[in-house]
């Protein structure tokens, strides 16, 4: 099957469309985007900027991919957003490509469902396999986790990471970052338990889910001060990885500003966004 444009689409100059791509009534496709093969669009969808779509997405009617991003630091330089494979983008999503100070870059990877009417602001970055219900609203520079299941009308402030095989429950307000594998909820968030029905989903063995339990009662449960209790299984050999990840991941935390790893990177942002841009600039 040929790749099919309906006659009201408008499609830039330069715009590079793989084979068997669909693009539904008035969807309009900027001179700088890039769109895998048998990827579907439309209606009424908007790519702008520097964008790269790989192969086999869905992207629902009135979604905005790649504009400007809401910044004001914001100068009109050549920022991308990349999309991987496989992805399922539902109605009214916008999602904003990158700014300089942020890294240049907005990235979102496989196999991800994004119901709608959710934001993702600049600078994110969705790993794979991950959900984000309806209304999920994520400020600049979040990174989400393989596998992270977020419920709808929840909110991640600037910088959160959020944590592989979480669970967010709906209207949580994330201003801390959240541990992996772990159940959030609250206004602010409060870890409430392991999130043992996402694990098993994503094919965790019983063993490691009860490894994580244990980890979980030690680091939450106890009554111990957080940090001393961290570097206790940090110097503590385990055979689990998760469990290790889990440290390691709370660890970072603990050293971040406000609870925000990613707020301590703002300086090597900042630097990997002016590299993208020179690269960029090289390979015109």
């Amino acid at each position: 099957m040929s790749t099919r444009i309906h006659p009201t689409a408008v499609i830039a100059d330069g715009a590079e469309l793989g084979v068997e791509v669909e693009v539904g009534p008035y969807t309009v496709i900027g001179r700088e985007v890039r769109i895998g093969d048998r990827t579907r669009l439309g209606p009424q969808v908007v790519i702008d900027g520097v964008t790269r779509i790989g192969a086999d997405n869905v992207v629902t009617g009135q979604t905005s991919l790649g504009t400007a991003p809401q910044d004001l630091s914001y100068q009109g330089e050549p920022t991308r957003l990349e999309i991987g494979d496989r992805n399922s983008i539902r109605e009214f999503v916008t999602i904003n490509r990158g700014t300089v100070k942020g890294g240049g870059l907005t990235k979102i990877g496989d196999d991800n469902l994004i119901m709608a009417c959710c934001h993702v602001a600049h600078d994110c970055e969705i790993e794979d396999h991950c959900i984000l219900s309806n209304g999920v609203l994520l400020a600049g520079h979040v990174l989400v986790e393989r596998h992270a299941n977020i419920s709808g009308m929840a909110g991640a402030v600037h910088f959160c990471t959020i944590g592989a095989y979480s669970y967010i429950g709906a209207m949580t307000r994330m201003s801390r970052d959240v541990p992996p594998y772990m159940i959030v909820e609250g206004h602010d968030s409060r870890v409430r338990g392991v999130n043992v029905v996402g694990l098993k989903r994503g094919g965790v063995a019983e063993e490691e889910r009860d490894r994580l339990r244990d980890a979980y009662k030690r680091i939450f449960r106890s009554g111990q001060a957080r940090k001393p209790v961290l570097a206790e299984m940090r110097e503590q050999s385990h055979d689990s990885p998760f469990v290790q990840n889990l440290v390691d991941s709370m660890s970072r935390t603990e050293i971040g500003l406000k609870g925000r790893y990613r707020e301590s990177l703002r300086e090597e942002f900042a630097r990997l966004g002016v590299q993208r841009i020179l690269e960029g600039a090289r390979g015109a």
